[in-house]
């Protein structure tokens, strides 16, 4: 794994960097400051190669992390104008870094926006994000040119979201049928939701660890602070919590 504070230089051939800079069109008279943020490193080298080819793009990716303790981190340390960020990530998902980064989303002078990027276009992973203060949701089929004018509206503060997405996000949050606001359920991380449903649906621990790719021992942890998150006493009582919320 990269050390995840070390701001990344040009990467990728032209070739890669050409859907990008085709798009710009004068990208290099505007400048942003942006931090990748996914546990696929693969993944993270591609979008620098096609977007952070500064000169031509304007995106400078000054810093990339893999986890949710690595994100906060670097993005403390960087103060980017904008953070790519995957929904789902190894410490808690891309929720637990919106709430740790909350005090810098705030700040008036310098705001850190987020723009999320993930493979996922799930009702619970975009409502989640949006709730938790992202400025927008993209999937990762977006191509190289619209993700750097992606980047470029969330950094002036506009909401950005993949076509398919906007209407669904629009309906979600106007109608009576949206997902109201669980604020026991906002309690836990990505990671104890994931685990929680699992529970919910009778999976033992070893296979909760086999699915997640984590040890029995986390995943023990994870429903340790889920119960007392809850304020339940036992696996009964959570599958019961989490059946009422239709969860399961």
């Amino acid at each position: 794994m990269s050390d995840p504070t070390e701001a990344n230089g040009t990467a990728g051939t032209d070739e890669a960097a050409e859907p990008a800079q085709a798009a710009s069109g004068g990208a290099a008279e505007r400048h942003v400051r942006v931090v990748l943020v996914d546990d696929h490193r693969m993944f993270r080298t591609g979008v620098q190669a096609e977007i952070g080819q500064t000169a031509e793009t304007g995106v400078e990716v000054v810093g990339e992390a893999a986890d949710v303790d690595q994100a906060v981190t670097v993005i403390t340390a960087t103060r980017p104008e904008v953070v790519l960020l995957d929904v789902h990530l190894p410490g808690g998902g891309g929720v637990e870094v919106l709430r740790r980064c909350a005090p810098l989303m705030s700040d008036a002078e310098r705001p850190v926006r987020f723009l999320a990027l993930s493979v996922s276009d799930a009702a619970e992973d975009v409502i989640g994000v949006i709730r938790g203060g992202a400025r927008g949701y993209v999937t990762k089929t977006i191509t190289g040119t619209d993700l750097v004018n992606s980047v470029f509206r969330v950094q002036e503060g506009d909401a950005v979201f993949s076509p398919r997405l906007a209407g669904f996000v629009l309906d979600a949050f106007a109608s009576t049928d949206a997902p109201p606001v669980d604020e026991d359920l906002d309690r836990l991380t990505q990671r104890e939701r994931e685990v929680l449903r699992l529970i919910a649906r009778g999976y033992a621990y070893k296979e909760i660890a086999k699915q997640l790719y984590i040890s029995v021992k986390t995943v023990e942890s994870h429903v340790s602070a889920v119960l007392r998150k809850l304020q339940l006493s036992n696996r009964h009582e959570l599958t019961r919590w989490a059946t009422a919320r239709r969860l399961v």
